[in-house]
């Protein structure tokens, strides 16, 4: 599918809005530069709209297969991998000391993003491997790091993450798969894991599993859990992908979209695997891993709400039908179609500039150790995951209201967008938990990192108001609604807490959204910009409200009727 990676908002995001100056400021990230920023995006738009777009639709159209138990990818995928790896995107924040280029995760997440809406399918490979290598920097002993890391962030191995089994979805400390000390500094593996993205390929030498599992007499529970590498095929003496491991691929799920991404059933017969981290601190460093898939599935979600909105406007330029108000005599020029238009652009806009702020608070985390930075890129994180997938799932189904009946034939590649991100809200962990992890364990500092982002989006509004008062009291006046509501919140038991959650976080990003849409507009009053934000805080940060008043709905309601009367 045509696909144009939106260079242009990426830097605009970086040097007006997400505070990316502060990082490259760092020394920790001063290679960063402006005429690096600016090279690495060219480059990896290049390559999204030349190599990997055209790989959307056969991904989709012919899914990767299981052939005597090696997995067959999609046509053109391996090319496609192929480009990613040589090109070193695989390793762009990792370690130098390995290969990696050490770049901030702001430039990683803004070229995540546009592979995800040139070919969502194929860069889940990369954005597994980029969990693992960070997984892998911080807890791994030197010997494995040593091994590992080179070939991963080469692209020469790819990383997959194994938490599910049949019995233990989000409930991971009901696992079962079974670790044995063999004495020799090895472990067997025992056990099925399930929905394994990228569980294996036919393109690379080795696929380097990271599964949790309990060893014998671990307690029960997620502190039981211990974590093990467990490669397909056992490094030999020179570090090459030697003889198979004992596991195998058993089928791969059939699923309603991310059809060229194998989704694998793993089976593990006495696999041997290398203990990561302590016994028992599995799911300290398998958090590692799913904090930095989280962010970059939340901008899975933003890739696919771009494609998808670029998508639609083409059509909406094109497509003739019906009296319009404009001159065009396209269907673009009818008011529905403009207000869907308008609110995919608007709502896009938003959730990358939530995505890319989390990211620059991470990036200031890692460049200065301080607890304010890795406090807002902890509160930051469940948001930018469940909006931007929330944002990705509504403007993929608006793109196909813009198709109209087109939409709903599968040969305008409309619903591929639908059906493809569709799982970015359930999977690393479903939305509802990222809201509950949001007034819950991110609300355990009483809501200080909460209230300083806060008082930020208020100081900015309160300077905006010589020059867009029209737009910078609605933004103040939402912020405030947010910080009385966060002070009811945090007097709550987890329950009522739970109950409210969902809409908590969606006003948390509609006030985010409107911060960041004010901060555009600041840069030109009277240009584009400044418009879509007019739309976004005048038609769409209004939703704050009533998302805050089922905030504090409390818990009543929600558990008033019984399981019988469900069914009544």
């Amino acid at each position: 599918m045509p696909y144009r990676a939106p260079v242009d908002d990426y830097a605009f995001l970086f040097d007006h809005v997400v505070g990316f100056d502060e990082v490259q400021a760092t020394e920790r990230f001063a290679e960063a530069s402006a005429d690096v920023t600016q090279a690495i995006l060219t480059e990896a738009a290049k390559l999204c709209d030349e190599v990997l777009a055209p790989l959307q639709r056969p991904g989709d159209l012919y899914p990767a297969r299981l052939e005597n138990g090696v997995v067959r990818t999609s046509p053109g995928f391996a090319e496609g991998y192929q480009a990613i790896a040589e090109g070193g995107w695989v390793g762009m924040a990792a370690d130098p000391e390995y290969g990696g280029m050490g770049l901030p995760m702001t430039l990683t997440t803004a070229v995540n993003e546009m592979m995800s809406a040139a070919c969502l399918s194929l860069q889940l490979a990369p954005l597994m491997t980029q969990g693992q290598i960070e997984a892998l920097e911080h807890h791994a002993s030197d010997e494995i790091k040593a091994l590992y890391l080179p070939k991963l962030i080469s692209g020469e191995w790819t990383g997959t993450m194994n938490l599910t089994e049949p019995q233990a979805g989000s409930d991971v400390g009901a696992l079962s798969t079974k670790a044995e000390d063999n004495g020799d500094g090895t472990h067997s593996i025992t056990g099925q894991k399930i929905y394994i993205s990228w569980g294996d390929n036919d393109f690379t030498e080795n696929v380097c599993h990271l599964v949790l599992a309990r060893l014998p007499g671990a307690p029960a529970g997620t502190k039981g859990i211990s974590l093990f590498l467990v490669p397909r095929n056992l490094p030999d003496e020179d570090g090459n992908a030697g003889v198979a491991n004992s596991l195998k691929v058993v089928s791969l799920e059939h699923k309603m979209g991310l059809h060229g991404s194998p989704t694998c059933v793993m089976q593990y017969d006495g696999a041997t695997g290398w203990l990561v981290g302590p016994e028992g601190g599995g799911m300290a460093a398998m958090f590692t891993m799913m904090n930095n898939a989280r962010l970059g599935v939340g901008g899975q979600g933003v890739g696919a709400a771009e494609g998808a909105y670029q998508h639609a406007l083409a059509y909406a330029l094109d497509r003739k039908q019906g009296r319009t108000e404009g001159e065009t005599a396209a269907i673009i020029d009818h008011a529905d179609v403009r207000r869907m238009l308008m609110t995919m652009r608007a709502d896009t806009f938003a959730a990358r500039g939530i995505a890319l702020l989390c990211a620059a608070a991470i990036d200031m985390s890692t460049a200065t150790g301080e607890d304010r930075w890795k406090s807002r890129a902890a509160l930051l994180t469940p948001v930018a995951k469940a909006f931007g997938t929330d944002i990705g799932n509504e403007v993929a189904a608006m793109g196909i209201q813009v198709h109209g009946g087109m939409g709903f034939v599968e040969e305008t590649g409309a619903a591929q967008y639908a059906r493809d991100v569709r799982v970015t809200t359930i999977y690393e962990g479903t939305n509802g938990i990222q809201a509950m992890d949001l007034v819950a364990r991110k609300m355990m500092d009483g809501g200080e990192a909460a209230y300083q982002l806060m008082d930020e989006i208020e100081a900015a509004a309160e300077a905006a108001r010589d020059v867009l008062p029209e737009l910078a009291e609605p933004v103040w006046q939402a912020s405030e609604s947010l910080r009385e509501t966060t002070e009811w919140m945090i007097r709550q038991d987890h329950r009522v807490r739970f109950a409210g959650a969902v809409p908590y976080l969606r006003a948390f990003a509609r006030v985010l959204g409107g911060h960041i849409h004010l901060a555009s507009a600041l840069q030109d009053p009277k240009g584009p910009r400044a418009k879509v934000a007019t739309f976004y805080i005048q038609r769409l940060l209004p939703d704050h409200n009533s998302l805050l008043a089922q905030a504090q709905a409390g818990d009543y309601d929600v558990y008033a009727l019984t399981p019988e009367e469900f069914a009544a």
